[in-house]
């Protein structure tokens, strides 16, 4: 019986450091924070392309932090850069309807179609530096996938933010023609 509760105890200890050492190693992201800002330094020809894009990483942003107050003010925003930029006014209604609610789940409903189109857009973008990724997740819209914009390699899924964070993957790069 001692020898089970010392094994139960010892495994105890393990574990409880194992959690220690993972939450030290996820704190500690001063290399990742520096290759980010690295990596996030996009910039386009057309300043207007460019108030589109930083609009779009915003609303995307709030969308992973799951804030949908945000989400509400960064798509206001990002209406106002679509409508500016001729040919973008169908997309800019897309904007609004994010903008009109402050149900998350709508938010992220109406972000698809506004991703599909803003995507299109970026394909063909004069992008003078740095690099922007396709995104891919598979389960969002219930198995009908979903994609996204990002600045950054590492995936940070907007539709289901910190549930399931990380789920999806690069489908293509744009990159800065030279």
């Amino acid at each position: 019986m001692k020898k089970y509760i010392g094994i139960a105890v010892l495994s105890t200890l393990m574990a409880c450091t194992g959690a220690v050492k993972n939450e030290t190693a996820v704190t500690d992201s001063t290399a990742t924070a520096d290759q980010a800002a690295e990596v996030n330094d996009v910039k386009l020809a057309d300043p207007k392309s460019e108030s589109i894009y930083k609009g779009y990483i915003s609303l995307k942003n709030s969308l992973v932090a799951s804030n949908a107050a945000a989400a509400h003010q960064t798509a206001l925003d990002l209406a106002a850069s679509l409508k500016a930029f001729e040919g973008c006014e169908n997309t800019a209604l897309i904007a609004e309807k994010i903008a009109g609610t402050e149900d998350i789940k709508v938010q992220r409903k109406e972000f698809t179609a506004l991703s599909s189109d803003v995507i299109a857009l970026f394909k063909h973008a004069d992008l003078k530096q740095g690099s922007i990724y396709v995104q891919h997740c598979p389960m969002a819209n219930n198995g009908d996938g979903g994609d996204w914009l990002s600045s950054e390699k590492k995936i940070s899924n907007p539709y289901y933010g910190k549930e399931m964070l990380t789920c999806g993957a690069v489908l293509e790069v744009i990159k800065a023609k030279k």
